[in-house]
């Protein structure tokens, strides 16, 4: 099995259910990542009643579904010098992930997930603590012995930060798995995802539709086929519809399990950790994609990106099941 590190933002999730009227006045996009500054993130979270609070952020929430499902996982990240920064470390802890946890006199990030009655999230993001991760502070030793690097797209905000792992991983054999993470970033740091692929520096592309189409200025298979120029895998994920897997010499559509979803908060997040437990232990890319799809439909039926035990017992059944080539 391969080990999977994984580096991105440690970031606490605050769920909130609210209107549509509700989105429409922060006037920012719906369905996308906003980033807030510390006095921003206090007026919003001002207007919302009812949070729930947990540890989260893009990459972590892989990391820990990846090793829930028996994977090995290591994350790397920056916290406060705070009990959300210390709650978050004790987090990734009980779920199994090695963590490699650098601290800041600056709060801890957070990011509020406002959830609208048709189950779509709009996050505002506080990125605090976990912005000011150095170059400098990821050398060999967070990455020693692991085999594949899992990157959230918010990395290219901080283009150094990323551009430096993309070249330890690089240095060091490993493959490098980019997950888009969010329409936003590729508006706002078109230029470093370009690098990356002017660099052939990406193994795995990941994107959902909206990413896709940014991306690549089509739609779903068309969009897959042009990823594929940009990575040696590639991934369109296409909501109720599932996904499509390509590479250079296939294209794969994989359906969903048909579950009513309360909130998509984190779905993109477990769909990778599936997709990579299959990965790290050499499946074929439609086992892969099957168990990201059973993963995603686990945490889009419960509030936040938690899959609760019965969830996993039912993900483990099946990741037997398909283990079995």
């Amino acid at each position: 099995m391969k080990r999977v590190v994984g580096v991105g933002a440690a970031l606490v999730d605050l769920i909130a259910s609210v209107s549509e009227e509700w989105v429409v006045r922060q006037k920012k996009p719906k369905g996308g990542m906003n980033l807030m500054n510390w006095g921003e993130m206090g007026r919003i979270l001002g207007n919302v009643e009812n949070l729930a609070i947990i540890p989260g952020g893009s990459a972590s929430n892989t990391m820990i579904g990846l090793s829930r499902l028996g994977g090995l996982a290591r994350f790397i990240c920056k916290v406060g010098n705070d009990d959300l920064g210390d709650t978050y470390s004790l987090n990734l802890c009980r779920n199994g992930v090695e963590g490699y946890i650098r601290k800041s006199s600056t709060p801890t990030g957070r990011v509020l997930s406002a959830v609208t009655p048709d189950a779509q999230r709009t996050m505002y993001t506080y990125t605090g603590a976990s912005a000011e991760l150095l170059p400098t502070e990821i050398g060999d030793k967070p990455l020693h012995g692991a085999d594949v690097a899992y990157l959230e797209g918010y990395l290219a905000y901080n283009p150094s930060l990323l551009l430096h792992c993309v070249h330890i991983a690089k240095c060091s054999g490993m493959e490098v798995v980019l997950d888009c993470g969010s329409f936003g970033v590729i508006q706002d740091c078109r230029f470093i995802i370009d690098k990356m692929i002017e660099d052939h520096s990406i193994d795995v592309l990941i994107a959902n539709e909206d990413e896709s189409r940014m991306l690549t200025s089509v739609e779903e298979e068309l969009a897959c086929m042009e990823m594929t120029k940009m990575a040696k895998i590639a991934i369109v994920k296409i909501g109720k519809k599932g996904c499509i897997v390509g590479s250079e010499d296939s294209m794969i559509k994989v359906g969903t399990p048909g579950v009513k979803a309360l909130d998509t908060t984190g779905a993109g997040d477990l769909w990778a950790a599936g997709f990579l437990y299959g990965y790290s232990n050499a499946w074929p890319l439609e086992k892969c994609a099957e168990l990201g799809s059973a993963t995603a439909s686990e945490v889009i039926q419960v509030m936040g990106p938690i899959i609760p035990e019965a969830g996993y017992e039912r993900l483990i059944a099946i990741r037997d099941k398909l283990s079995v080539f």
